[in-house]
């Protein structure tokens, strides 16, 4: 299967050191040399990084190690092809625009059927590739449209999101297994499901999650006129496995967690 990881958090930061380690899953240290990506967003943009090859073997992923951008929300994947071949069109995260802004999903499982499973045509946004994944992506945003067209560009509820999220990832449940990440510009959410490994049985949990905040010190200024404040982070990590030793909790089958600016503002169970 493949690997997800994604950052929420209330200041920009970079994330060199998680997708390092995300990278050397990519091929070096696990099976999943078909492809990589990564989203850094910006505001409502987002830069968008993919390359149908090793993530572990890519001159561009050791360049975004050294150089990547600051960012407040990060959404990467690494692939191991199912359906579809290893070519840039299938390689994740997908992106699409949407009320103005680009909205951004990355998957992890199999949902064999969905092509042809009513209910889930992709709406106003066709495929590029031949995925499972940007086939669910596309239907999502069919959803989601109702809530984000009529505003013109202003952002929906965070409750209406949620719900249309949840019946999207109940009924996607049915299909397969439903690992995924979405982010909106503003929020983070995340779904979780189950794993199946490569040659393995089905484990839990699909998800994890690791959350910090501290308080940074600054130098005293106020003689000379200037005043600074503490600088307060937060940060929220999401991955398929625990990326270092620390306290990653575990997310229950079929919940949901809205993200945003590094803390988990909701949760659901769908």
């Amino acid at each position: 299967m493949c690997e997800l990881f994604a950052m929420s958090s209330l200041l920009p930061t970079t994330v060199d050191f998680s997708l390092e380690l995300l990278a050397r899953r990519g091929g070096a240290e696990g099976p999943h040399r078909d492809g990589w990506g990564v989203a850094f967003f910006s505001g409502r943009d987002a830069l968008l990084l993919r390359e149908p090859g090793a993530a572990s073997e890519s001159a561009l992923v050791r360049h975004i190690e050294r150089h990547g951008p600051p960012s407040e929300l990060v959404i990467s994947h690494i692939r191991l092809a199912t359906f579809g071949e290893a070519a840039l069109r299938n390689t994740q995260p997908f992106a699409r625009e949407l009320g103005g802004r680009m909205h951004v999903f990355a998957h992890n499982g199999d949902l064999p059927g969905i092509h042809a499973q009513e209910g889930f045509g992709p709406g106003r946004c066709l495929p590029v590739g031949e995925t499972d994944s940007e086939m669910a992506f596309c239907n999502l945003m069919s959803r989601m449209a109702s809530l984000w067209d009529p505003l013109g560009g202003d952002v929906p509820e965070l409750t209406q999101r949620l719900e249309v999220l949840g019946g999207f990832a109940r009924q996607l449940r049915a299909l397969g297994t439903a690992n995924f990440l979405y982010a909106d510009s503003e929020v983070l959410f995340v779904h979780a499901d189950h794993r199946t490994p490569p040659g393995g049985h089905t484990v839990m949990p699909g998800l994890h999650v690791l959350e910090r905040s501290c308080s940074e010190s600054v130098p005293d200024l106020s003689h000379s006129g200037v005043m600074l404040k503490s600088a307060q982070q937060a940060l929220t990590l999401v991955a398929s496995v625990p990326l270092t030793d620390e306290a990653w909790q575990p997310l229950a089958q079929g919940e949901v967690l809205a993200i945003e600016r590094g803390r988990i503002a909701q949760r659901l169970s769908c």
